[in-house]
């Protein structure tokens, strides 16, 4: 890659605005699911791999499905991308709200 291609790419990446969103992990085995929310979704599901890699997530029910079954047998899928939302109060507590709804909609657990 090119410097100027190389810069471009790099403004190009910290200009990207956050895309709040509500996601769900689930074990693929056991049919298990967790429900999470997230202000940047795009860099969401990178954290959570790199947490249960190291063995230091903080949910131990899907800490400890991970350790059995490994990084085949999950998935990440988004569920809900909310509209952007300048007062960080209010995305919270939409975050929050819409976590719940989906939490009880699926029958999950909290990540």
């Amino acid at each position: 890659m090119k410097s100027i291609d190389r810069k471009a790419a790099i403004a190009a990446y910290k200009e990207r605005k956050p895309v709040p969103a509500i996601y769900v992990v689930r074990c693929l085995a056991t049919g298990e699911e967790w429900i999470g929310e997230s202000r940047n979704i795009d860099t969401q599901q990178n954290g959570i791999w790199f947490a249960l890699r190291q063995g230091a997530h903080l949910n131990r029910d899907a800490q400890a499905a991970w350790n059995k079954y490994g990084p085949d047998g999950f998935a990440f899928e988004v569920v809900e991308r909310l509209p952007e939302e300048e007062n960080p109060q209010f995305l919270r507590a939409e975050l929050k709200a819409r976590a719940a709804f989906w939490l009880k909609e699926r029958s999950a657990r909290k990540l």
